[in-house]
């Protein structure tokens, strides 16, 4: 293991990244196209020999080729990837593997939070991180069974108004977390506002943060970058197990979620969800769309409006406090956003 150390992979070195590429097919691992920086160790001939890749929090793309197994490499290259991201000041570390590689990095800090059978492992760089997390949303819980939104709202619409309703008129207690990684053309300060403006007419209703476990870069990040289906079904199997968890620490067994005519990645989420949740007792509740002159409603609809310049017409698709946050003061940097955006349209 002394003889080897993990060197940068520049983008425009071709033929590195045809090694990386090959290096990931040999061992099943499907390239991830949403890399910032990865790493690779090189025989003395040159050859890749173990690889492994970073996007914001997250360690992905990790391989070592099977004829060097045994010889510490996944630890050269993990220990090289913690480095860089300590560097970056990042240390919530997640990663994801193979399943018959996730004993190799147990030694290396690393806690197993959930699995996809037979396609990943998700863990993290602190034993206790998830149990924390759960902990600080123990005041959501209650002895009485309840029922989970999970919203971006990029902005609040009707839509998310009349799902809203719903889920408090049939539950004695609604958890509503807010998507709180900052990806969205509505700033996540601004999202959470608009959500509790409209929330504060139901007491029953808890709104919470995501935080790093639901729908993020580290569980999803297919919900914000465009990536092929199997990705994006297998991250979102990974959100809907760890949702399982989550649910069940906080005693909520339905969660809501509105019928998705538009966007295909929500809808192989919604497809995720029906597969897994049940299977944990949780019963998930597909909502009709609400409609304005006889069409569905949509945040990017809504989103392509501002875009547009017609921001009085978006007044039939949004409650009121969504209209009046988003033309206030407060609602400047959101309108900014969406209106100098190349794409408002989320896929």
């Amino acid at each position: 293991m002394d003889d080897y150390m993990a060197v940068a992979l520049r983008p425009n070195d071709k033929r590195a990244q045809a090694q990386m590429d090959a290096l990931l097919e040999q061992e099943g691992i499907s390239r991830d196209h949403n890399l910032t920086y990865s790493a690779g160790i090189f025989d003395e001939s040159g050859i890749m020999v173990a690889t492994g890749s970073l996007f914001e929090n997250t360690l992905r793309c990790l391989a070592v080729d099977g004829a060097h197994r045994g010889e510490g490499l996944m630890a050269v290259i993990v220990s090289h990837l913690i480095q860089v991201q300590m560097d970056r000041g990042i240390t919530h570390l997640f990663l994801y593997t193979k399943p018959e590689s996730a004993k190799y990095l147990a030694p290396l800090g690393f806690t197993e939070i959930a699995r996809v059978p037979n396609r990943l492992v998700f863990m993290e760089n602190r034993r206790d991180g998830f149990a924390r997390y759960l902990a600080g949303l123990s005041s959501c819980s209650g002895n009485t069974p309840g029922a989970a939104l999970v919203m971006n709202a990029n902005p609040f619409t009707l839509g998310h108004a009349h799902l809203l309703q719903r889920a408090a008129q049939e539950n004695d207690r609604v958890v509503l977390f807010v998507l709180s990684e900052d990806k969205s053309l509505v700033p996540y300060r601004d999202r959470l506002a608009m959500v509790r403006l409209a929330a504060a007419q139901y007491p029953n209703v808890h709104v919470v943060s995501s935080g790093s476990y639901m729908i993020s870069a580290a569980t999803f990040p297919s919900y914000f970058l465009k990536d092929d289906d199997l990705v994006t079904r297998t991250h979102a199997t990974l959100d809907a197990t760890l949702f399982t968890r989550i649910a069940a620490s906080l005693n909520l067994t339905r969660r809501y979620v509105g019928e998705e005519p538009f966007s295909h990645t929500t809808c192989l989420y919604n497809d995720a969800l029906q597969a897994v949740l049940p299977a944990s007792g949780i019963e998930l509740i597909v909502v009709p769309r609400a409609q304005a002159a006889g069409q569905a409603i949509s945040a990017s609809h809504v989103r392509q409006l501002i875009h547009d310049g017609q921001l009085e017409a978006i007044q039939s698709l949004v409650p009121p406090t969504t209209y009046q946050y988003l033309t206030s003061p407060d609602g400047r940097e959101a309108i900014r956003r969406i209106q100098e955006a190349s794409e408002v349209i989320h896929h």
